[in-house]
């Protein structure tokens, strides 16, 4: 079965009806300037007396100046990773997204005026600042633009929303 996202005004949307929205996004104005930006989130919690971690990915659409529209979905892993396993799994997670969009992404924008971030969980206050340069690596040696708190807005308050 192919995993699908929720979206807040269109419901449950298979990867490919949510490519076409956001085409379509970005085809109602297509002279503005648009950021696509996937981040992950997670969260450790007990269900039935047992420990789970759900990872949450969303996926914006940012007018610049105008708004957003995003996409998300959940994964459950049923274990509580350790603090460095939750993170390079997140990263993981939406590099995995970013891979499984994108060629698709680059063929329905063509034309379009558009970047792609990638937005990690990670800053340089608290416990997480250790693995910042190890996971920025990770993000850029795939080719893509990382984001890290406080810019990395998509991971740590949409994708979190729904964690």
């Amino acid at each position: 079965m192919e995993s699908h996202f929720e979206s807040p005004t269109l419901g449950a949307r298979s990867v490919t009806e949510m490519l076409h929205d956001i085409a379509r996004i970005v085809q109602e104005d297509p002279e503005s300037f648009y950021r696509l930006i996937i981040g992950t989130d997670s969260l450790v919690k007990v269900v039935n007396n047992k420990k789970q971690c759900d990872f949450v990915t969303a996926i914006v659409v940012h007018k610049v100046g105008s708004g957003a529209r995003y996409f998300w979905r959940k994964e459950k892993l049923f274990r509580a990773p350790s603090l460095r396993e939750k993170i390079y799994t997140e990263t993981l997670t939406s590099l995995r997204t970013a891979n499984e969009i994108v060629p698709e992404l680059k063929l329905l924008l063509s034309g379009a005026h558009y970047e792609l971030e990638i937005h990690i969980d990670v800053g340089t206050v608290g416990p997480t600042r250790e693995m910042i340069r190890e996971v920025v690596g990770m993000v850029t040696g795939n080719g893509y633009t990382a984001k890290t708190k406080p810019e990395s807005w998509a991971a740590s308050t949409v994708a979190d929303k729904y964690t």
